[in-house]
């Protein structure tokens, strides 16, 4: 009875381990509800000599024509353009932003300006891909970032928090609907059919509709608006397990892998290290031999992890780019059956 009980808890324990519940909308986004990307081009005024000179002909002309625009007219070559930067303006419109809302914008130089700390953006109009004005941008560009930490003071490029007010709302009529679709952020057909089977038993059949291994209809119930029955689905739980993924950074080498991750039997040579995996291996359970004067290393099959592969070739003084190489290329050969992510 006590050996029943042990293996019982130990399924249960690896049931665990497999499978957890999460929220529908941890997993799965409502079709239309988005941000929708804004872009503008505008000019940085008031830099302390470190904007973009008069060597470019665009800034020298946008500038020429923003004074236009105040009644001011002047030719475009004589204008001095070292106090001015010419800038592209960017922005995310969040689903249902509402007139007179206020958003980030990112600031970034196109011309050969040093810097565009301390400076002002003039008012600058920010259009959607229809070509629309949705927001406009104005404000003092108090701080600056750039790739090189220690050169925060000479950026070209800064946020403005709150610098835009939207002007223009997106039209989605959400509480009328009577359909509206999930999708999943990744396309599983198990999981489209445990969120089919689970609105359909709260809600009544017909409620749901796998539609694919990513979509998923829904049709509201008559005696709910679309929104309460959306805040209600949201919140459903389903027994969920998330796609494998190793990710890896390209600049310090570090791998993120799950502690179950196996690699298949496989050879791999690259450079001079080759990298056999092997179910006929003759090394110890859970050891690893390395020949480093023929450049092999020996693992034993069923017990070779992401992780173990990456803390060997670690020890070997691999670098970033080889520990990549060989994974990509173990990937590549079907014998990683994760998805693979560099950053």
């Amino acid at each position: 009875m006590r050996k029943i009980l042990m293996a019982i808890a130990v399924v249960h324990l690896f049931l665990i381990t497999m499978l957890h519940a999460v929220q529908i909308r941890e997993i799965a986004n409502v079709v239309g509800v988005r941000d929708n990307q804004l872009i503008g081009y505008g000019l940085v005024v008031g830099l302390n000599g470190t904007g973009d000179g008069s060597s470019l002909q665009f800034t020298r002309q946008s500038i020429s024509s923003m004074l236009q625009s105040v009644h001011v007219k002047v030719d475009p070559k004589n204008v001095k353009a070292k106090n001015v930067a010419a800038v592209m303006v960017t922005a995310k419109l969040p689903p249902f932003s509402r007139h007179g809302d206020k958003i980030d914008v990112e600031v970034s130089s196109i011309g050969d300006a040093k810097s565009i700390t301390g400076g002002t953006l003039l008012l600058t109009p920010l259009r959607a891909v229809d070509g629309n004005i949705y927001a406009l941008a104005q404000g003092s560009i108090e701080k600056g970032y750039s790739s090189d930490k220690r050169n925060v003071r000479k950026a070209t490029a800064a946020r403005i928090f709150k610098g835009a007010i939207v002007e223009k709302e997106v039209d989605f009529d959400l509480y009328h609907k009577e359909r509206i679709r999930l999708s999943l952020k990744h396309a599983d057909f198990g999981t489209a059919m445990k969120i089919e089977r689970k609105l359909n038993s709260l809600y009544g059949s017909g409620t749901a509709t796998a539609l694919d291994p990513r979509t998923i209809e829904l049709r509201r119930p008559a005696n709910r608006s679309m929104v309460a029955f959306l805040a209600a689905v949201d919140r459903q739980q389903i027994d969920y397990r998330g796609a494998q993924k190793v990710v890896i950074d390209e600049k310090t080498g570090t791998v993120v892998a799950g502690v179950d991750i196996r690699i298949d039997p496989v050879v791999i040579t690259h450079k001079d290290l080759t990298l056999k995996i092997s179910p006929t291996s003759e090394v110890p359970h859970g050891e690893s031999v390395v020949d480093s004067k023929k450049h092999v290393v020996n693992l034993r099959y069923g017990e070779v992890t992401v992780a173990n592969v990456a803390r060997v070739l670690q020890k070997l003084g691999s670098k970033a780019e080889d520990i990549i190489a060989i994974l990509e290329t173990i990937k590549r050969s079907g014998a990683l059956n994760a998805d693979l992510e560099v950053i």
